[in-house]
């Protein structure tokens, strides 16, 4: 894991409106100029594979930093509006809320810990093994979501 819950967090917030702006780039070339080569492709998987990483990211950090429920689900929908988690990110810093370390131990310190306390602090415990959960989680999430098709196709049978 990185040194820090904030470390990783600004990364992939940042990461994830550098994806938004590839895809709207792509967007622009396809629809505005009729572009057809394999930018568009490219762009929305980048973009697709970090949204799930920034949503997984945010919820591991949120629960880590008991942030709540309400701050954890909007940092969530926030990678849903163009370039809206950098802003976030800001909001998270000037509120406190991404101060602390990776909770590896049991405490009540703000609150007592529940089933997804523990299985945070377990998977951050054991890195390695979590980085392989996402990474074979991540792979079958994005091979079942380029086997449904864009979401305008979805509705269309």
């Amino acid at each position: 894991m990185t040194k820090t819950p904030a470390s990783l967090y600004g990364v992939l917030a940042t990461a994830e409106m550098v994806t938004w702006g590839g895809l709207i780039t792509a967007m622009i070339a396809r629809y505005g100029f009729g572009y057809e080569g394999e930018l568009f492709f490219v762009a929305g998987l980048s973009h697709g594979i970090v949204f799930l990483a920034y949503a997984l990211t945010a919820l591991v950090v949120g629960i880590n930093l008991r942030w709540g429920f309400g701050p954890t689900v909007l940092a969530v929908v926030m990678a849903i509006i163009p370039f809206a988690t950098l802003p976030f990110d800001r909001w998270l810093v000037r509120k406190n809320k991404l101060v602390g370390a990776w909770r590896t131990q049991h405490t009540t310190d703000p609150a007592p810990a529940g089933f997804l306390d523990r299985l945070v602090r377990f998977w951050v415990g054991h890195p390695a093994w979590f980085f392989v959960l996402i990474v074979v989680g991540m792979g079958a999430m994005i091979t079942l979501l380029l086997s449904v098709g864009p979401p305008t196709e979805w509705g269309a049978q």
